[in-house]
């Protein structure tokens, strides 16, 4: 129960983004601005079930959100398709995405896109924020990995789900990319992309405890598929950016 199938300490977390929102829809306006309220639109209900489905016959232990309405939507659609016992859902607040700071004086959303982009490309430079006066990427990526290495130490499961947002997938892959070295993670942040409702798949051997059992340190990653969209696989007409189709005036 503890390893996956045919291994002896192998682990598998199934990292999702969540599906599409309207961060402009008049949930945020009314609490001010706060993206922490935003739900999925009608298009992101149907990417999450899109994801559903293709996990459908997967048997999944464990299942965490970071709490907010749109991951918890989404784990809660992809839980909804399973085809045998449904693990109730967990809220770990630490998966919550990178707090943003102030856009400043922008003139369209593609100015907005195009200023989230740099932000991401500048993530491994010293001190580097989230926009001007938002948390610094390199804290949001020990909190994040610092979760996922605390779940992988917890015993009795071999397959998580994990709902969560762009930011904080794209830190979590890097980090796995580079050998789960915090100090690599964050040049790595620039070269992955993740698409609404999309499904990462990584592995983690776990080094052996001394009676043979699963140990709670990580031995290596394993990124086993990323950013894959079941509404969408081969991403025909899915030409932007995930940064440009957020700010887009249309959704996908």
């Amino acid at each position: 129960m503890s390893a996956l199938p045919g291994t002896t300490g192998r682990r598998r977390i199934y990292l999702m983004r969540h599906g599409h929102v309207d961060y402009f829809g008049p949930e945020i306006r009314a609490a001010g601005g706060d993206p922490k309220v935003v739900p999925l639109t009608p298009l992101g209900q149907e990417q999450a079930k899109a994801a559903g489905q293709a996990l459908a016959h997967v048997t999944l232990y464990r299942a965490i959100c970071s709490g907010v309405p749109r991951t918890r939507q989404t784990a809660e659609f992809v839980l909804a398709a399973q085809e045998g016992n449904v693990p109730p859902l967990e809220v770990e607040p630490d998966l919550v995405e990178i707090h943003g700071g102030s856009f400043g004086h922008v003139m369209s959303r593609t100015e907005l896109a195009a200023r989230m982009a740099y932000y991401f490309d500048m993530a491994g430079e010293p001190g580097a924020t989230m926009l001007d006066g938002g948390e610094v990427f390199a804290e949001a990526l020990r909190r994040s990995v610092a979760s996922i290495e605390r779940l992988l130490a917890e015993p009795g499961w071999h397959t998580m789900l994990i709902t969560a947002h762009e930011g904080i997938n794209r830190l979590l892959l890097g980090w796995a990319a580079t050998g789960c070295s915090l100090e690599r993670a964050l040049d790595a942040v620039r070269a992955f992309e993740q698409d609404p409702a999309c499904i990462n798949v990584i592995d983690f051997d776990m080094v052996p405890a001394a009676d043979g059992s699963v140990g709670t340190e990580i031995q290596r990653s394993l990124i086993k598929s990323v950013n894959v969209t079941p509404y969408n696989y081969v991403k025909h007409g899915m030409n932007m950016t995930s940064l440009e189709a957020i700010f887009a005036l249309e959704p996908r």
